[in-house]
């Protein structure tokens, strides 16, 4: 990410020594490196959070495909109930028909 070479963080080293002094360098050395890792921490929280946004999106997605895929059987299956439905009150008649001819009553009146 950033290209720091040996030689330019010894020369920020030499500065920091002269700046703050040898008493309080390791004090400040501390906390710089204390406040490092709370960004660290800090941007792999937000990295984390991100992903787990995405992941509930990709499911919502998932959910809503399953959804519609169910909506699309479920019609299926009632058009198909209907068509066998009507099939079967076909046969019915055919054989109400059948075993009732138009022509030859079963009780002729008396």
């Amino acid at each position: 990410m950033f290209d720091v070479s040996f030689s330019e963080i010894l020369v920020i080293a030499l500065v920091a020594l002269i700046v703050i002094g040898p008493e309080k360098l390791p004090k400040v050395a501390r906390t710089l490196g204390l406040l490092t890792g709370r960004m660290q921490r800090y941007v792999s929280s937000v990295k984390a959070d991100i992903d787990r946004e995405l992941r509930m999106e990709d499911l919502r997605k998932m959910e809503e495909d399953a959804k519609h895929s169910i909506l699309n059987l479920q019609s299926n299956v009632h058009a198909e109930a209907s068509k066998v439905e009507e099939a079967v009150k076909s046969a019915a008649d055919e054989v109400k028909t059948a075993a009732n001819p138009p022509d030859h009553p079963q009780n002729p009146p008396a």
